[in-house]
């Protein structure tokens, strides 16, 4: 048949649709979802969840745009996702900080501003954490920075301990520094979101030239899970010093007020684990030492819900501490714990070098609120 352009045009025509059938079925159903779609949630507790708004730059973690407009909606903890960027952000942008009186090398990826993460020292206001090029922008700074100590209430104080309480929606700008210094030391993937549904606890410890931040943790305003921190940090100067303990601390005794147990978001990461699981063993033991006999009783009982309701401690988090310290054994068709000498020993002398006071319920000036019947935050 003699070739015609209407020919040639059917043919190049049956060749797209056998072209665009093969695509189709070289796809396999459980081949994973490219950028543009959520592919996996990972919760923890360092999570970090900063604005939309923050700076772009090629170095910063920003939610993948492709097939989805905007952001991914927040479910409930910190959320991040697996993406290809996320091979960038192993790599560490900044090589030096200076926060007070202290130089610290950074861990791990922050996004901060391009423009700052070629200087060998990034200078960091210690009072509202905003950071600064040089020595001498930071000595300016200083004389007009009206801080002295974190915005947002002081709700603790006993001696040279306080903490303050921010509300990530009206201290933005503080939280968002906050999360951007916090991330130097946390190595999770997360996406950045607004800060508006966290509230921020900072501990600092006072001396005549103001409030100097030793660590903080962040909460949900409302979880669903009873998750009583979502993000928990204290800074490499202060760490070994018993302070993230004091932290883990006032956080069960917020959730004391609160009427409710509380846990952390999981999973937790390895230095978390031996934190929380630290404080659960002493708190746990502390309780199970001091439990007095009842009348007619031969030894003491004590129930698993009332070491939940004495100390706040979700009953998973104390069941799982409870066997990872070998106690509960089945005896005559039940449960009872048995306490060797050797561990309340240990406990005791523990509990004497305690390096930092504990925390005194009768200092703490706060009320919880109910953020369910308060709208939008």
């Amino acid at each position: 048949d003699p070739i015609t352009g209407q020919s040639v045009l059917a043919a190049l025509q049956l060749k797209q649709q056998k072209h665009k059938k093969r695509k189709l079925d070289s796809l396999d159903d459980d081949e994973p979802i490219r950028r543009g779609s959520l592919t996996e949630l990972e919760v923890g507790l360092g999570g970090l969840d900063l604005p939309a708004t923050m700076p772009s730059t090629p170095n910063s973690v920003t939610p993948s745009t492709g097939g989805n407009t905007g952001l991914v909606p927040r479910q409930t903890g910190s959320l991040a996702t697996h993406t290809e960027d996320h091979a960038i952000t192993r790599i560490k942008n900044i090589r030096m900080i200076e926060l007070g009186q202290y130089r610290i090398k950074p861990w791990y990826f922050s996004p901060y501003p391009e423009e700052i993460t070629h200087l060998e020292c990034v200078y960091i206001c210690e009072y509202c954490l905003k950071f600064r090029k040089s020595p001498k922008c930071l000595e300016r700074h200083l004389q007009k920075c009206p801080f002295r100590h974190p915005p947002g209430n002081e709700i603790y104080r006993k001696g040279s301990i306080s903490f303050f309480e921010l509300d990530g929606r009206k201290n933005k700008l503080y939280s968002q520094n906050l999360c951007l210094l916090a991330k130097l030391f946390l190595d999770h993937k997360t996406l950045y979101y607004d800060t508006d549904p966290f509230l921020f606890y900072v501990m600092t410890e006072c001396d005549n030239r103001g409030y100097h931040i030793v660590g903080f943790f962040s909460k949900e305003k409302e979880s669903s899970e009873d998750y009583n921190v979502a993000c928990i940090l204290t800074l490499p100067p202060y760490q070994r010093k018993g302070y993230g303990k004091l932290l883990i601390e006032f956080s069960y005794v917020l959730s004391k007020h609160e009427g409710k147990t509380g846990s952390p978001e999981k999973p937790l990461s390895d230095l978390g684990l031996l934190s929380y699981r630290s404080y659960w063993k002493h708190t746990i033991l502390d309780i199970l030492i001091n439990a007095k006999t009842q009348d007619g009783q031969e030894k003491p009982l004590i129930t698993i819900n009332e070491i939940c309701d004495q100390t706040k401690i979700k009953k998973e988090d104390v069941i799982s501490t409870l066997t990872n310290l070998e106690l509960m054994n089945y005896y005559r068709g039940q449960y009872i714990l048995t306490l060797p000498s050797d561990l309340v020993d240990s406990h005791t002398r523990a509990m004497q070098g305690r390096k930092v006071p504990k925390i005194d319920d009768t200092c703490l000036h706060w009320k919880a609120k109910d953020w369910a019947k308060r709208g939008k935050w």
